[in-house]
């Protein structure tokens, strides 16, 4: 692990993980970004953002099955403690209006995660206060989460 991001005195650039121990980097990752809860995703296809999410997920104890969001575009999670998870994968929204005609700021401006897959399109309307993180692969079977 190196060092840029920043809450408290937790200041992280990157984390870099193995497959087989995704779920440690998703534990880590909830400790360093603490209580934000606005996260965007970005990095190339197959690069394992929905895969990190779902280890997220994993962490915040959600009792409901966790798919990608690609074709429904929003994933509504809940967890045993009833925290309200939502997974959003932008990637088929073309326009910031067609985004804001689905209700894209209601899941955006409330007090749950909400983990965003192709932010591209919604950039201008995100609460300031939000997590970017990039996803790259390094070998077939490790990640780099960058802290942006």
């Amino acid at each position: 692990m190196t060092t840029s991001f920043f809450n408290a005195n937790i200041f992280v650039e990157s984390i870099i993980y193995e497959l087989e121990n995704i779920d440690n980097a998703a534990k880590q990752f909830l400790t360093i970004i603490g209580d934000a809860k606005k996260i965007t995703l970005t990095g190339d296809l197959g690069a394992g953002k929905t895969t990190f999410v779902k280890a997220i997920c994993r962490q915040l104890n959600v009792i409901d099955e966790t798919n990608s969001p690609t074709f429904s575009i929003i994933n509504e999670y809940q967890s045993t403690t009833n925290t309200l998870i939502y997974h959003i994968d932008l990637y088929r929204i073309k326009s910031e209006e067609e985004a804001i005609h689905l209700g894209i700021e209601d899941y955006i401006y409330n007090d749950a995660y909400c983990f965003i897959e192709w932010p591209e399109v919604i950039m201008n309307i995100l609460p300031e206060r939000h997590i970017k993180i990039r996803i790259e692969n390094i070998t077939k079977s490790s990640r780099k989460i960058l802290f942006l």
